[in-house]
């Protein structure tokens, strides 16, 4: 092999597979919407990380149907009662799909992610991970099973919200799935292993610009239309006002042990041991703050709060993991179609893809050490479209004060990391979407050298 040839096959550039539509909605679809799915649709195997209410929906439909018409049949997999969502979005741009749980033959299927087993790959041109954060752990059944099943698939599209900024797992994981580079390739080239603390990877100083730029190339971050150079208009925000309503707890035990307080909870058992003995007074405030004629979204982790809360406030509907498919579903509807005015379930099984702009009332039963389950869970009301500003209430028992005080830490170390994730990839992104694709380590050799024989030999 040329040793030029050779430095070729080390570069990072990411050849684009796909295609350019011949004509696209853009009568349905905003400006941002039509430009993302462009990009998206000529790099073959691409990623949309787009903020939450930027539509990422209708442009993984378009993307599915371009795809669909030019190579064959596609199959979206998405969340619980997401692709119900997903059918009625596609049918206000036009385009037709059908929600199955096994193949029925159409050419645009969208199912949940549980009923993979029961498609065929190779029965389809392309495919989409709708809320494609489910690819975040790296060792998953679901990643991997993901991964292999579509490792010969020739369109592939993930779309999911900004990927947490401090987690490169979750790109590593994207890219496998896209067949880009392995998540061990990734760290390998870009990353330094911190030998103290088994999970912390940190970028390599010198390779910072290098790794946000070849992110650039297959994976789009956009947290609002203006970092594309769109306008912004009709994609600001409401204000968002979280509160806390702190439950008293009763000091008794600790008098018996000698101490003045309640210690601050530590361990989950600690907390869960907590949130047990106040449930009664969490119940009851919940019920006060759902005691209005708009739609309230409520929060729980545990099944006994569940239940009471469904005791507490009769025209509740709950949601809960017991639940049968269908059950699940006809009452995640019932609250998007707003013929139930309350809604009582888990972020477990409704934090991710839903869309309930019409709701501006959530109530959290507990404070939370996961920065990323409440941040979707708030998400799913507090996104562009919501025309209201959004009351988040946390109630909490006086002894999670600490709790709290480090979720607060998470949001304010999540939104300037992301801020700044962004703007790493800003300027290239915008090259790579107006199709005016830069590349990159340009080599210019100066010499005639030949490949040694250790380095092995062309296959």
């Amino acid at each position: 092999m040329e040793y030029q040839k050779y430095i070729a096959a080390k570069m990072n550039t990411i050849q684009p597979c796909g295609f350019d539509p011949e004509s696209i909605n853009e009568k349905d679809l905003k400006p941002l919407q039509v430009a993302l799915t462009r990009w998206a649709l000529r790099k073959g195997r691409a990623a949309i990380f787009a903020d939450t209410g930027l539509g990422k929906t209708r442009m993984q439909c378009e993307w599915a149907k371009q795809v669909s018409l030019k190579a064959g049949r596609v199959l979206i997999h998405a969340p619980l009662a997401v692709a119900e969502q997903t059918v009625r979005e596609a049918e206000k741009i036009g385009v037709k799909l059908a929600y199955s749980r096994k193949d029925t033959g159409e050419q645009i299927i969208i199912t949940n992610y549980e009923m993979a087993e029961y498609f065929d790959p190779s029965l389809f041109a392309g495919v989409v991970l709708d809320e494609s954060s489910i690819l975040k752990s790296y060792d998953g059944a679901t990643r991997t099973m993901l991964v292999e099943r579509y490792g010969n698939t020739a369109f592939r599209l993930a779309c999911t919200a900004t990927p947490s900024p401090n987690d490169y797992t979750e790109l590593g994981n994207h890219s496998e799935f896209l067949g880009i580079k392995t998540r061990a390739e990734m760290l390998a080239e870009y990353f330094v292993h911190d030998m103290d603390k088994v999970q912390d990877w940190r970028l390599k100083g010198h390779a910072e610009i290098r790794f946000w730029q070849w992110v650039a190339s297959w994976g789009a971050m956009v947290r609002k239309p203006s970092d594309l150079g769109f306008d912004d208009t009709g994609y600001i925000l409401p204000a968002l006002k979280m509160m806390e309503r702190v439950v008293e707890i009763d000091h008794t035990d600790a008098w018996k042990e000698g101490y003045l307080f309640a210690p601050e909870v530590v361990t989950l058992n600690d907390q869960r041991a907590t949130r047990r003995a106040t449930m009664e007074k969490r119940v009851a405030l919940a019920k006060d703050l759902a005691n209005t004629d708009a739609p309230c979204l409520i929060w729980c982790e545990l099944n006994d709060e569940g239940e009471m809360l469904e005791k507490a406030i009769p025209e509740a509907i709950q949601v809960k993991g017991a639940d049968d498919h269908e059950t699940k579903v006809k009452n995640l509807m019932a609250f998007s179609d707003k013929t139930a005015r309350v809604l009582i379930t888990k972020a477990s099984i409704a934090g991710f893809g839903m869309n309930w702009q019409h709701c501006n009332r959530m109530v959290f039963m507990g404070a939370s050490h996961s920065f990323e389950m409440v941040y979707q869970a708030i998400r799913r009301c507090w996104r562009f479209g919501q025309k209201k500003p959004v009351e988040v209430f946390i109630i909490r028992a006086g002894t999670e004060t600490a709790i709290m005080a480090n979720f607060l830490r998470k949001e304010a170390d999540a939104a300037r990391m992301a801020e700044k994730m962004v703007e790493n990839v800003r300027d290239i992104l915008r090259t790579e979407i107006s199709g005016n694709c830069k590349e990159w380590n340009d080599y210019n050799p100066a010499k005639t050298m030949t490949v040694p024989s250790w380095a092995g030999e062309e296959k």
